[in-house]
């Protein structure tokens, strides 16, 4: 019976993919939040509570997984650029703001702590503030330097 509960939530979360096409985060980011979403809610009760859990844990992890994924999808060219910079230069705590004509939204990113991966890789924990038509959105993230000196964001929450 558990197996048929996770293979109907990893569906849900697939079917869930599959209607947002073109938003390569938010189709990411909606699938990753809606097996996480089931997987705790596996660990919620037993019998059909424990099914409904897990239906419920699918679908609001795709909704918040979907979300977090739209604004990475949001973020043009100089979006990413000026996190770069951040990420690289700004010492833990330090914030740089930007407004964005293009896309109307302001940010603030906060790099939190900076340390080396398992892999040898510089990565560094921040938040990041938006302003997202008149909706303050505070979004916690890692993101880890790659070889040719670009940041890649690994876990946005």
């Amino acid at each position: 019976m558990r197996t048929i509960v996770y293979f109907t939530a990893l569906l849900a979360a697939l079917a869930l993919m599959a209607g947002c096409g073109g938003q390569k985060h938010t189709v990411g980011g909606a699938g990753l939040g809606g097996i996480g979403g089931g997987v705790i809610g596996s660990q919620v009760g037993s019998g059909t509570g424990q099914t409904a859990a897990i239906i419920g844990g699918t679908l609001a992890g795709a909704a918040l997984g979907g979300y977090v994924g739209s604004y990475l999808d949001r973020m043009d060219e100089m979006d990413q650029r000026k996190m770069g910079q951040a990420l690289e230069t700004n010492p833990d705590g330090e914030t740089s703001q930007w407004d964005n004509p293009n896309t109307d939204i302001s940010h603030e990113v906060t790099p939190r702590e900076t340390y080396e991966s398992d892999e040898g890789r510089y990565c560094r924990e921040f938040t990041t503030e938006a302003d997202i038509g008149g909706e303050e959105e505070t979004i916690y993230g890692t993101a880890c330097r790659q070889p040719d000196g670009t940041w890649e964001i690994v876990q946005m929450d």
